[in-house]
């Protein structure tokens, strides 16, 4: 078996500032493995790059063939000129990766990344399970989730107040009810036999009182 040659080229300055910094936003934006993906990329858009200079003095037939090649790769280019002036970012753009997710398949680069790899993403019946895929425009229709995603609803502030002053007088109610229907506690039992406890007997010496009173009649003085 041959062994597969390398499709990209290190970047000759590796401890580039600037470079490592727009890598790493390149890397968080279309959720990418490492950062070869990237290289690969702009790989692939120098080959590109190469044709249409080579392009630039053969006859406008083999121009305009050029580009409408590059038109249904998904590529927005309308000249030579234009073909020149692509960027990596715009072969990440084509990648199958990237086409789920701004299709709005998937949340996020990522997501999109590990239902790729687990083989739930297919063009028209077939299943393709790589991220790098570039997608043509014939195809772009055709790329669907074999997943049902659940997203969720947002919700208008209208709603969102409705259920406050719904949840605000639900516990409001609870409130009451809890508060009717409370059960004394042990200490609060205690405290009441002891008020009772004191009282009784207080109670008890007026009620003696005032039947004595009650039983003592007056004396009538005759003169």
């Amino acid at each position: 078996m041959k062994k597969q040659s390398k499709k990209y080229s290190k970047p000759r300055r590796p401890f580039d500032k600037a470079r490592i910094e727009e890598e790493n936003v390149l890397k968080e934006k279309y959720g990418l493995k490492n950062k070869k993906e990237i290289w690969n990329a702009d790989a692939s858009i120098g080959k590109i790059r190469n044709l249409a200079k080579q392009l630039i003095t053969r006859s406008e037939e083999e121009q305009t063939a050029f580009v409408e090649r590059l038109q249904k790769k998904g590529f927005n280019v309308n000249s030579i000129a234009e073909a020149l002036a692509l960027d990596k970012e715009d072969w990440l753009k084509r990648r199958l990766q990237t086409i789920i997710f701004t299709k709005k398949l998937t949340n996020t680069p990522k997501q999109a990344r590990q239902f790729l790899v687990h083989k739930h993403v297919s063009i028209g019946n077939q299943i393709v399970n790589i991220p790098s895929y570039q997608v043509s425009l014939e195809e772009e229709p055709l790329v669907k989730l074999n997943l049902v995603l659940k997203t969720s609803k947002s919700k208008s502030k209208i709603e969102e107040i409705k259920e406050e002053v719904v949840g605000g007088l639900e516990l409001e109610n609870s409130e009451s009810v809890a508060e009717e229907g409370k059960i004394p506690t042990p200490e609060e039992i205690n405290e009441e036999a002891k008020e009772e406890a004191v009282v009784s007997p207080v109670k008890e010496k007026v009620e003696e009182s005032n039947e004595t009173s009650a039983e003592i009649k007056p004396i009538e003085v005759k003169v």
